[in-house]
């Protein structure tokens, strides 16, 4: 993988606990993701990985730390304000409108850019629907970025779980993301379907420098994608470094890899 051109700190996790009355999610984590990077958050089902996306992006509510975001630092936030400040995310399980097409689906992820109130929208009259007209040719953008031209008009619902995923990475780049969020983005996926998203993963960071905070298990896929990984373990982090360092890393084999890669 090729170096992110800045050390720039994008997002910086500051000591952040998390529990579920006697359950400790988070205990006491710190990490930053620098500005453009591909940086890969693993470790053992139950380690925490999902709590610490969910935290994030305001999901969940932190007991102690702070996040510092493009400068601004908080101890929480609504996933809205997320939203809103330059973080978009996909889930481990397809969160899709089953109804609505592809490309509507797509169009969803514009809702926080548009500027006309519901009422105009609704009436899809003057400036409304020039809005509109400019969105849809955004959207139209990234359906020819994801290659999914064939399936634009088609309900998701009937689409393979594989096109679903990338329904739902596109409806996150329409929200023009500063931070991508991606929980388990292979699950579920066969060997096909692995390669075609690890591809789209990698453009999307190198064709608009999005940087991309992803959950995996897949550590193949880890070690080809990142930059950089964080590893979790029972809530707490046990190491942090490139591929190579993390996969030497006799905590991490003891923990999670079984034995050295």
């Amino acid at each position: 993988m090729r170096a992110p051109d800045t050390n720039e700190i994008l997002l910086q996790v500051e000591g952040v606990s998390l529990a579920f009355g006697g359950v400790k999610a988070l205990r006491d984590v710190s990490f930053d993701i620098r500005k453009g990077e591909i940086r890969a958050i693993i470790g053992p089902n139950g380690a925490g990985k999902t709590s610490m996306l969910n935290v994030i992006n305001g999901f969940y509510h932190p007991n102690h730390g702070a996040i510092t975001f493009k400068g601004r630092t908080r101890a929480q936030m609504q996933p809205f304000e997320a939203s809103r400040g330059g973080i978009a995310r996909t889930f481990q399980n397809v969160a899709l409108f089953k109804g609505m097409s592809a490309l509507d689906n797509i169009m969803a992820g514009r809702t926080l850019k548009m500027r006309r109130g519901l009422l105009w929208q609704m009436l899809r009259y003057g400036p409304a629907l020039a809005e509109e007209i400019e969105h849809r040719h955004r959207v139209e953008e990234i359906i020819d970025f994801l290659e999914i031209e064939a399936i634009r008009k088609v309900p998701v619902a009937r689409l393979p779980y594989g096109l679903q995923k990338r329904v739902e990475l596109g409806r996150a780049l329409a929200m023009e993301p500063d931070l991508l969020l991606l929980d388990e983005p292979m699950a579920g996926m066969n060997l096909e379907e692995k390669e075609d998203m690890s591809r789209f993963i990698i453009d999307v960071n190198n064709h608009y420098g999005t940087t991309i905070a992803l959950i995996e298990h897949d550590m193949a896929v880890v070690m080809d994608l990142s930059h950089r990984v964080a590893v979790l373990d029972h809530g707490v982090k046990i190491a942090d470094g490139t591929p190579d360092e993390v996969k030497e890393n006799q905590a991490v084999i003891d923990a999670y890899l079984g034995v050295a890669h």
